[in-house]
């Protein structure tokens, strides 16, 4: 009896030439629908399965496989004599290959126009069922569900008539994180559909995007995967086009320098350092703004990231080449630019589209034995209720830079304080015990720019010992939540030093 092998695919590449290659070794190649007649357009000796199951594709195709003389023919252990009585009695033949890939469902969804009547449609039902039944059975089956493993299969089967079991696990293996990611895509899509915010369950898919050289630290091994749909604006979602290959620090410092250069319309420059940005400069020229941004901490700024909005001219690429830098990323960078920056070896320089609309509805974190889900802090200044419960009010200049600090702030590791002017970043304080503690670092690293500038606090003031130190240090305009018992101590210092302070009612925590 001739080996028998069935193709059922949606993607054709290179499914010609292992079709060509099974007819050459005898087998017998079962085949449906499109499949079926592109192999036999192309010369490949095809039985259709209706011809051996003697029943007929129906409604519209969507039952065509599921039939016993199919699936006995997956599911049959070669070895047992019991199924060998029962498949004789049945006429049922074994099927030693199987090449199944499935209706593009994640393809259709992501289309702008997609109906829910096209989605359904493209759930695919026989083609899992095969998948799974011959990746049950793969001590006896080799299925393949992605035309990169057709070349190993080939190779095996050439040598030595079969597979080898361990090439068998390792495709099954594959082909159920393959059933599994699209059963993913199809419950994700429908519990969206039915507005169910927390499901009892939730399955979350990602793409290997590149194994990591190794995590945080050279002992920790480390990988990057990919959410097939997420972000527009992703790291995940740019093209490098010089440098090294990135490691996990990188990638997390570029998402956060990604994550705050949104935040702007205008020409603007982000330096971040360890999640944290250092310096953020907006300018009329995206040359103006990295000069205010370098301004702002031009220390830390060594070995940081760099995020710029527009595309990277011969100027800006002068000035960023004059410093070590980790990574730049911006939308483009001309030619002259490139020639510019790619004379260090090292400095990874990466685009990415700012036009990008689709955005992550929820924040993921994991934690030991669990994972923690919330959507993503998108309050900005024009979404905030306005309060100025202080006496004087802020003038049009300490607002503009009021908006600066708040868009800024959302970004730094709580406890957060941020010291600016309307362009530019002056001093930033993050991530310490206590708040005063992080305005103390904010006015230090200010000097003797905070005179006249404005402080931006993540969170409310327990105490008025920072409306104190602000003070202290010639701030002149001060936004934050408020929502403290102590609020009104922290109006009263500001009155008494003639701050005008801002309340917006939201708190910006980062952990």
């Amino acid at each position: 009896m001739k080996k028998r092998a069935l193709l059922s695919v949606s993607d054709k590449s290179g499914i010609l030439e292992f079709a060509q290659e099974l007819d050459k070794m005898g087998y017998e190649i079962l085949s449906t629908g499109g499949t079926k007649r592109f192999l036999e357009e192309n010369g490949v000796n095809i039985t259709a399965v209706d011809e051996v199951t003697k029943f007929p594709e129906i409604l519209g195709g969507r039952v065509k496989t599921l039939h016993p003389l199919i699936h006995g023919g997956l599911l049959a252990k070669h070895d047992d004599s019991q199924h060998q009585t029962e498949m004789a009695e049945n006429g049922i033949a074994p099927i030693e290959v199987v090449c199944v890939n499935l209706y593009p469902f994640r393809e259709t969804i992501i289309k702008p126009d997609v109906t829910v009547d096209d989605a359904i449609e493209n759930i695919d039902i026989g083609g899992p069922t095969m998948l799974r039944s011959a990746a049950k059975n793969h001590a006896y089956v080799t299925v393949i569900v992605d035309s990169k493993d057709y070349a190993v299969v080939i190779s095996e089967l050439r040598a030595q008539s079969s597979t080898t079991p361990e090439t068998r696990r390792r495709l099954a293996a594959k082909v159920f994180r393959h059933t599994a990611a699209y059963d993913s895509y199809i419950s994700n899509y429908l519990t969206e559909l039915t507005g169910e915010e927390y499901p009892e369950g939730l399955t979350l898919t990602y793409e290997l995007e590149q194994p990591l050289r190794y995590g945080e630290n050279p002992h920790q091994k480390a990988a990057f995967y990919r959410s097939p749909l997420g972000s527009d604006f992703s790291i995940a979602n740019t093209k490098q086009v010089h440098g090294k290959e990135l490691s996990y620090n990188n990638i997390q410092d570029a998402n956060a320098a990604l994550q705050i250069i949104k935040e702007f319309k205008m020409p603007a420059a982000v330096a971040v350092k360890h999640m944290n940005p250092c310096g953020v400069g907006t300018g009329e020229t995206i040359s103006g703004a990295f000069a205010k941004a370098y301004e702002a901490d031009s220390t830390s700024i060594f070995g940081g990231i760099i995020a710029l909005n527009r595309e990277v001219e011969a100027e800006t690429a002068t000035q960023l080449a004059g410093i070590f830098l980790e990574i730049i990323i911006a939308p483009a960078f001309s030619e002259e630019a490139l020639e510019i920056l790619t004379q260090k070896k090292n400095i990874r320089l990466l685009t990415i589209p700012f036009d990008g609309t689709k955005q992550d509805k929820w924040n993921t974190v994991s934690v030991e034995g669990g994972l923690l889900v919330q959507q993503p802090d998108t309050f900005s200044y024009k979404d905030a209720e306005i309060q100025v419960p202080t006496d004087r009010q802020p003038t049009e200049a300490e607002l503009e830079a009021l908006k600066l600090g708040w868009s800024v702030v959302k970004h730094v590791k709580s406890n957060a304080i941020v010291v600016c002017d309307s362009d530019m970043t002056l001093g930033i304080g993050a991530g310490q015990m206590n708040r005063v503690g992080s305005a103390k670092i904010a006015l230090e690293q200010a000097g003797n720019r905070a005179k006249g500038a404005i402080m931006a606090s993540d969170a409310f003031f327990p105490m008025s010992d920072t409306v104190e130190a602000a003070a202290k240090a010639g701030i002149k305009a001060i936004i934050q939540p408020g929502g403290s018992k102590k609020d009104q101590d922290s109006i009263d210092m500001a009155n008494a030093h003639g701050i005008a302070m801002v309340f917006t009612g939201v708190r910006h925590f980062k952990h």
